[in-house]
């Protein structure tokens, strides 16, 4: 039993909780690890959403500067890319959708993880925050492309520079996360959406999540052709013939995400 991830599953959906709440689940090399071991753990056994949020105050004060209790690497270049950049990669590379409930404050790289999920939920006072420059460092954990891609070149820029507190309401406002909701309330309500998600035909969905991410990086007919590719895929799952042969018989389909 990890001290610092709770892993909890109801149904296909698996909800992970960073419970370091005594240091703002700060980030830590080894938690990293734990986070990125404990997804690929969930799609193994069959999870079809996977649902991220922090335990008490914060989802995420972002990286640890006492680490694990040990001197901090010298190369923190080396540092992202043994710990940060895999987990981000991972995130990425994720067959399931992936829900964040973001309960309080995100920062530096806790942002970076915090965009990362295909449909983010932050509690009303939860708030945002590139601190980087406010230490001397620059973004990290893809928090850079995130941000970018969300907002635009010139508030991203703002954003990065400034290192300044950005409400859950302004992210919803510009686009960085999807919904705000009263506080309390973010884990139940990304745990009902995980859940209807969950129920959804999975192929497709995670399908989907790549191919919005292949947009964002390729021209249009790439995207076509991308398109094309995953429709075919598509075309030929069980899931897709239980909607067709549901549409004739004018009932709901039963997807079981084959």
């Amino acid at each position: 039993m990890s001290d610092v991830l709770r892993i909890e599953r109801e149904g296909d959906v698996v909800t992970l909780t960073i419970t370091r709440d005594e240091r703002m689940n700060a980030l830590t090399s080894a938690l990293l690890i734990e986070l990125r071991e404990a997804m690929a753990g969930a799609v193994a056994d069959g999870a079809r959403a996977i649902v991220l949020t922090g335990e008490g105050r914060a989802f995420s004060s972002g990286a640890d500067l006492q680490g694990d209790g040990i001197e901090p690497p010298c190369d923190l270049g080396e540092l992202l890319e043994g710990a940060y950049n895999p987990l981000a990669r991972a995130i990425a590379d994720l067959s399931v959708p992936l829900i964040v409930a973001v309960n309080g404050a995100a920062v530096g790289a806790g942002m970076g993880f915090a965009l990362a999920g295909d449909i983010v939920i932050a509690e009303r006072s939860a708030y945002f925050l590139l601190a980087f420059a406010n230490i001397g460092l620059v973004p990290d954990a893809g928090a850079t492309w995130m941000v970018a891609r969300s907002v635009g070149r010139a508030r991203a820029l703002e954003l990065a520079l400034l290192g300044e507190k950005i409400t859950a309401d302004a992210a919803k406002d510009m686009g960085l996360i999807t919904r705000v909701v009263d506080d309390g309330t973010s884990l139940a309500e990304a745990q009902a959406l995980a859940a209807k998600l969950a129920a959804g035909p999975s192929l497709a969905l995670g399908q989907i999540r790549k191919q919005v991410a292949f947009a964002l990086d390729h021209e249009f007919t790439e995207s076509l052709a991308e398109e094309a590719r995953n429709q075919k895929a598509a075309g030929f799952t069980e899931d897709f013939a239980e909607a067709v042969t549901a549409f004739r018989e004018k009932r709901k389909p039963i997807f079981k995400g084959r």
